[in-house]
């Protein structure tokens, strides 16, 4: 799959008997059930007329930029889409910087210069909710009668089902934050995770006898907080382990990043990315009075996840 990143590098396919795409546009935060549905429909569309299958999302999402102290928590990075959907059989995803130059083009433009001339669409699959363009005045309907201009089909995205429930990146992060993970797993089409790379840390965690790989969570604010039973996925395998997600307050910390004592586990994974799933949720974050009580609550929850995972291995 081809990674397109900004305006300036969208172009048609250069493979001229798959000339234009089939696109959908959105956040696709989660890559879940519903969004899942989404894609097959599009990859069937694209397969039909014999072009490209695209997917056109925004870096940051159109709410981090507008209200980035109340926009949602993300499930899943651009690193993560990338590869969900993949897997799913999409040729192209085209990532636009959304920043407030792009947020003033006009619908028109929007339509006419990326869509049209830059992309050579053949059809559109949205939401029947869409508005792009300058004050949102793009919606759906002026995509439909810009597809009878233009020569290009419209479909709207019908909301996938699930036990009689909307799938939806709300319902999953409701979900994860009651820590229900078996609903959140239900719609995600597989448990929730969280994927990144490991860099150095204050090696606090080693000196307490329970060295940690640490990973940061950059500019997303983390759906899940407190101390897991997880899974590790990385180069070496999979592994078990617990893992803390917070700002550690014990010791005044104040980005959130993962914490993950692996257990039985001595290779070096620093510069590696790993993936960290959220087995069981053990207890929430909490501030201790001294590192000798966070030291002992460590290595209760430590036994705790090894008696868990012993169950499931």
């Amino acid at each position: 799959m081809h990674l397109t990143r900004g305006i300036h590098n969208m172009r048609i396919s250069a493979d001229k008997s798959r000339r234009g795409c089939v696109l959908t546009i959105g956040n696709f935060d989660g890559v879940h059930l519903g969004h899942q549905q989404v894609i097959l429909a599009l990859v069937a569309k694209a397969k039909k007329l014999n072009c490209e299958a695209a997917v056109l999302v925004f870096e940051p999402q159109p709410q981090e930029l507008f209200a980035p102290d109340t926009a949602p928590a993300r499930l899943c990075r651009l690193r993560d889409k990338y590869v969900l959907l993949k897997n799913l059989g999409i040729d192209r995803l085209i990532c636009i910087n959304f920043n407030k130059k792009f947020a003033s083009l006009s619908a028109e433009t929007f339509i006419e210069e990326l869509l049209v001339k830059r992309l050579a669409i053949k059809h559109l699959i949205v939401g029947d909710d869409f508005h792009f363009g300058k004050n949102r005045q793009g919606n759906f309907a002026m995509l439909k009668a810009a597809g009878e201009k233009f020569n290009f089909s419209v479909t709207d995205t019908a909301s996938h089902k699930l036990a009689g429930c909307r799938v939806s990146s709300t319902a999953i992060r409701k979900s994860l934050e009651q820590d229900d993970l078996d609903a959140a797993q239900a719609m995600l089409g597989r448990p929730y995770s969280i994927i990144g790379k490991v860099f150095h840390g204050d090696k606090r965690g080693r000196e307490m006898g329970f060295p940690t790989a640490n990973v940061r969570l950059k500019r997303r604010v983390s759906p899940v907080s407190g101390v897991y039973a997880v899974q590790v996925n990385s180069q070496f395998g999979q592994h078990y382990g617990v893992a803390n997600i917070g700002s550690r307050p014990t010791i005044a910390g104040i980005r959130q990043q993962l914490e993950v004592h692996i257990f039985d586990f001595d290779d070096d994974l620093y510069g590696e990315v790993i993936e960290v799933v959220m087995l069981k949720k053990l207890r929430s974050e909490q501030k201790f009075n001294s590192l000798a009580e966070l030291t002992e609550q460590i290595a209760r929850d430590t036994a705790q996840a090894r008696t868990f995972v012993q169950g499931i291995a």
